[in-house]
């Protein structure tokens, strides 16, 4: 007999590295929520028990709500075409941040999520894909999708549907920005209504910090993309942009970035790039500054705390961490509570006053304007102040 090669062992190139070590087999699984260690509980775990629930909920719908685990599952569902700063970067390499999503609304919301990476990036297939699953779940959550697919994406799912659909990249942002702005003001003394906000970048979080801003009062706010600063006459803008533009840039100003933030108090990045100094160096007096990209800050805090009275980051390892695990666990969390037919502009601004709210006039300072996502008060608050403005919005269920 001939002998047959034996194949070499390919080693792990990434062995003993503890980030990967980390992630060997997933970071998430499925458990039981109850157990079946003889006959008489299979029959009513299973056949043929299970199917008097079947015919319930067959006869009337709303039942799955309790004799399902659809109150408290989320499908969190990307197309892997936004994946942190790493771009498009395919469903499947996106895999490993929506089990991270999952981890997250389990430990800090607890509520259940699935993973679900999607093969497509047309508009149409991905909404039919998402709609025909949505009976096995209670929310959608959209992650990491491109802008602009993603607003029309989120638009036509929450038409559809009755259960809540959120984008996080652009809600769960937008809420902690405007509860870190909340206390960030009283730290400097200043006004919503009297404040001048500008914002780098017009992608999913741009355009959703900008709106909510607005809606919380900020009267002069302007949004700056690649090409420079957002306003009506500009004739490359998508129809996204151009409703922004309308909305916004109340001064008429134009030009690029360094010219804006002459004389603004509020500096919000969500887009990457490289800030100069001596632009910031231009800012109004006890300015803020949020540079929230990852893992490098549009502006180091080292050079942001020469210039500006309170500095935030997307960042762990900086204070003013702005993170949205801060907001979409206790989000959800309320929205199932109540039984919420969708997420409401009204809970969103609930929620970000919930955040601010939790801290105290005694512990506010410069270095402390947002909870850390570690903070146990977190998610409850959120999710009581999200769950009262479900019903004062009337889009709580019995």
């Amino acid at each position: 007999m001939v002998a047959q090669p034996v194949s070499p062992v390919v080693s792990d190139p990434y062995a003993g590295d503890p980030v990967f070590e980390l992630h060997v087999g997933g970071k998430i699984e499925v458990t039981s929520s109850v157990h079946v260690t003889d006959a008489a509980e299979l029959s009513k775990a299973y056949t043929p028990g299970v199917a008097r629930v079947c015919t319930a909920i067959a006869e009337d719908p709303s039942l799955a709500r309790r004799y399902t685990w659809r109150s408290n599952v989320v499908a969190v569902v990307t197309d892997g075409t936004a994946v942190l700063g790493l771009g498009d970067i395919g469903p499947t390499a996106s895999l490993p941040v929506m089990e991270g999503k999952a981890l997250l609304f389990k430990e800090f919301g607890g509520v259940d999520s699935v993973p679900i990476a999607l093969d497509c990036t047309d508009v149409d297939e991905f909404v039919e894909t998402v709609a025909r699953m949505a009976p096995s779940f209670g929310g959608i959550n959209l992650e990491d999708i491109s802008a602009p697919r993603c607003f029309e994406i989120e638009r036509r799912l929450k038409e559809r549907l009755d259960i809540p659909v959120f984008h996080d990249d652009q809600h769960g942002t937008a809420v902690v920005v405007l509860a870190a702005l909340q206390n960030a003001l009283r730290v400097t003394g200043k006004s919503i209504a009297e404040i001048r906000v500008v914002i780098s970048g017009a992608g999913a979080a741009g355009v959703a910090c900008a709106r909510i801003l607005l809606q919380a009062g900020v009267g002069d706010l302007a949004v700056v993309d690649s090409k420079g600063v957002l306003h009506e006459d500009r004739a490359d803008l998508n129809p996204v942009k151009l409703s922004l533009a309308r909305d916004t840039n109340t001064g008429g100003l134009s030009g690029r970035l360094v010219d804006a933030l002459d004389g603004a108090d509020v500096f919000l990045g969500v887009s990457g790039g490289t800030v100069p100094e001596e632009a910031i160096a231009r800012m109004a007096p006890d300015a803020m500054i949020f540079a929230l990209a990852n893992p490098n800050p549009e502006v180091h805090p080292d050079i942001a705390h020469r210039h500006a009275a309170v500095v935030a980051t997307g960042r762990s390892d900086f204070p003013n961490q702005i993170n949205n695990v801060l907001a979409f666990p206790g989000i959800f969390r309320g929205a199932f509570d109540a039984n919420a037919s969708r997420i409401t502009e009204g809970m969103k601004l609930a929620a970000a006053n919930a955040l601010a709210g939790l801290i105290t006039p005694g512990d506010l300072r410069p270095d402390y304007i947002i909870p850390s996502p570690f903070d146990p008060r977190v998610a409850p608050a959120v999710a009581a102040a999200v769950a009262a403005a479900a019903h004062t919005d009337n889009v709580a269920r019995p």
